[in-house]
């Protein structure tokens, strides 16, 4: 019986698309992907056992070398999803001019990048040299002069060197723009023109992204081929889902840095958090006020540190050394420290994109993680586009019992009218901002959880 319903082409056609969608639902392995014996031995050696989506999708658009745009979510592992491809193209050290060149935004994603680098050539013999400012540039053109295979670049620094006469762009194949919105967000188009104008006309050019702006629809139209390859994993702006989204509601920046204090005071919760800052003034404010309690515990990363003091803090804080990192939006794109618990939005970005790129400093890899945003008044706009953005609304948290307001208003605030009364729990009377956040919910506002003292008390 059972051999004759083998037989049947009845049973064949149920058994193949079952065998089919089978195979579909399967992850996909780092061994099918065709990837070299060198860097599939590296990846099993750095604990890489599959592809993420943008990687699955990318690799055989990227080796055929097609132009294209890629679009993924911070966090999703864009830097391999170009380095495997480009570094088999490479295959080994070989002449002295560089024939890929990856163009980055910021000092830090050089480190990154480089250090991706050397983590996938563990068996493989492939130079790579990385040049950014704030350093001395004699010595990156001496280490450049010796030979290159793989050049990692801020734009600026590029040009310095290109125009100096020690790099010589004749043999570049492929060139990489990572975090093409932030490019563009920090106005290095005329650089990136200059990039692009003095490599070979014929190379492959990809750019990665976590948003497609109207910026990067310019740069890809103008040196792209007419007809890229666009690869998108996700909806734009989407935080990755494993992020745990919250909001506090809070009148002023002491406010906040007390908030901080209770917050950070639970270690076993809080056990690696990146505090974000809009401006470098509140960075420094809070690794001041912060330094009797946890000195250190503490990193500071903006740009008006020196590149040393830059690069030490982020190694201190992603070697486990110390547990808080205090940043400025420099290190929202593309830094990747593994296993970070808690990011804190301590001012709300001017630009909503942003908030996506720093809470995908937590929840990587398919880990879990939590976003907590302290919001006061006149960044309840901001916030709102930000909830627009990402198409939900995060989820208002009641202040703590202990938390003690300050009345103090700093320099920046006191141009600000804020006659708003707050307590510990839901902001008082009719002006509260919290309201008009209410008003706009999805939620209807009559089953939103009371979460102040006198509501637990009613229940």
């Amino acid at each position: 019986m059972i051999e004759k319903l083998f037989s049947t082409r009845k049973f064949f056609c149920i058994f193949v698309p079952l065998k089919f969608l089978l195979y579909k639902m399967r992850k996909m392995t780092f061994d099918e992907l065709n990837i070299s014996k060198q860097i599939l031995m590296a990846l099993e050696d750095a604990g890489f056992e599959q592809p993420t989506p943008i990687q699955e999708k990318t690799f055989s658009i990227i080796r055929s070398g097609r132009d294209m745009i890629g679009i993924a979510q911070t966090g999703t592992g864009k830097t391999l999803a170009y380095l495997i491809p480009l570094l088999m193209k490479l295959h080994y050290a070989q002449g002295n001019y560089p024939r890929a060149l990856v163009i980055v935004p910021t000092r830090e994603l050089v480190v990154q990048v480089c250090e991706s680098v050397e983590l996938l050539t563990e068996y493989m013999d492939i130079r790579c040299v990385g040049v950014y400012g704030g350093t001395n540039i004699r010595t990156q053109q001496a280490t450049v002069y010796e030979g290159v295979d793989l050049l990692v670049a801020t734009p600026g620094r590029f040009m310095d060197i290109y125009m100096n006469g020690i790099i010589r762009t004749s043999q570049v194949k492929t060139v990489v723009v990572d975090e093409a919105d932030r490019m563009m967000d920090l106005g290095f188009l005329p650089q990136l023109k200059s990039i692009l104008e003095v490599v070979p006309e014929k190379h492959q050019t990809l750019l990665f992204s976590a948003t497609f702006s109207a910026t990067v629809d310019e740069l890809a139209k103008e040196f792209l081929t007419p007809d890229p390859v666009r690869v998108e994993t996700e909806q734009q702006a989407t935080p990755v889902k494993s992020v745990v989204q919250m909001r506090y509601d809070v009148p002023n920046i002491m406010t906040k840095i007390n908030l901080l204090k209770l917050l950070l005071a639970d270690r076993a919760e809080f056990r690696r958090v990146m505090i974000f800052t809009e401006t470098k003034k509140n960075a420094d404010r809070i690794v001041e006020k912060l330094g009797d309690y946890w000195k250190g515990e503490l990193s500071v990363l903006h740009s008006n540190k020196a590149q040393n003091s830059r690069l030490n803090a982020l190694k201190a804080f992603k070697e486990g050394k110390t547990r808080i990192l205090v940043s400025s939006d420099v290190a929202a794109r593309g830094i990747d420290v593994q296993d970070v618990s808690h990011v804190i939005n301590f001012d709300i970005p001017s630009i909503p994109e942003e908030y996506v790129h720093r809470i995908g400093r937590t929840a990587r890899a398919g880990k879990e993680g939590v976003a907590i945003s302290f919001v006061a008044e006149k960044e309840e706009p901001r916030f709102e586009e930000i909830e627009k953005l990402i198409g939900q609304q995060v989820e208002w948290m009641a202040l703590p019992e202990k938390l003690e307001i300050s009345d103090i208003l700093l320099d920046e605030e006191k141009v600000q009218t804020a006659n708003i009364v707050y307590q510990r729990g839901k902001p008082k009377g009719g002006g509260a901002f919290h309201a008009k956040s209410a008003k706009n919910s999805k939620t209807p506002q009559k089953v939103r959880k009371d979460r102040t003292k006198e509501g637990r008390k009613k229940r």
